[in-house]
């Protein structure tokens, strides 16, 4: 079977609203708002296209990720399956899409945001790595990526410009007065012998 998958630019619509199945599996899910603009040659200016807005559903690990990471307003990026279900009520014939989230993120072009690790999520830092919260971690970030990580770190000490030490009481040039001409060092010279 073929699935069709997309990332989808918008806003949550919605509050995250959390629950868990029958059995106990955590799920989440919100409406997420979002607009195509399109450039308009007659007005010569961008414009916005018609509001749509698709269901967003997270299981597992993502759902409970969701309630502390989301708001409503913020903008984010969807990435998971979309997925058209139908149904009919009385004559009509009724569908909604969603997408079934494998991936959601904050928009960062239009602010920031701090990452931190989760507890007991696969890929947490391991206490050996000395990432925050490492005290609980049910799986370890794998070594290679510790030793990436590493020596990523000791190459950017080692590529580190120095500076020279200078002696008590001097001041370091800043780089408008590098860019002094000779001509005009030679002038403060003299007059400072004068």
């Amino acid at each position: 079977m073929n699935e069709t998958h997309v990332t989808v630019i918008g806003n949550v619509a919605t509050e995250v609203s959390y629950g868990e199945t029958s059995g106990g599996v955590p799920m989440a899910n919100f409406q997420l708002g979002f607009t195509e603009r399109r450039y308009d040659r007659e007005r010569a200016c961008w414009v916005d296209g018609e509001a749509r807005w698709l269901r967003v559903t997270a299981w597992r690990a993502l759902a409970v990720n969701l309630i502390g990471s989301l708001s409503k307003g913020d903008p984010v990026l969807v990435t998971g399956r979309l997925r058209v279900h139908e149904w009919t009520e009385g004559e009509a014939k009724c569908s909604r899409a969603e997408i079934n989230a494998r991936s959601v993120g904050h928009d960062l072009t239009r602010g920031t945001a701090a990452f931190r690790w989760a507890a007991g999520v696969r890929g947490q830092p391991s206490a050996a790595a000395g990432g925050a919260g490492a005290e609980t971690a049910d799986e370890p970030v794998p070594g290679w990526i510790v030793n990436a990580l590493e020596s990523r770190r000791a190459s950017a000490v080692a590529a580190a410009p120095r500076l020279p030490e200078l002696p008590p009481g001097a001041r370091p040039v800043t780089e408008q007065q590098e860019d002094v001409s000779e001509g005009q060092r030679g002038g403060e010279d003299r007059a400072m012998l004068s």
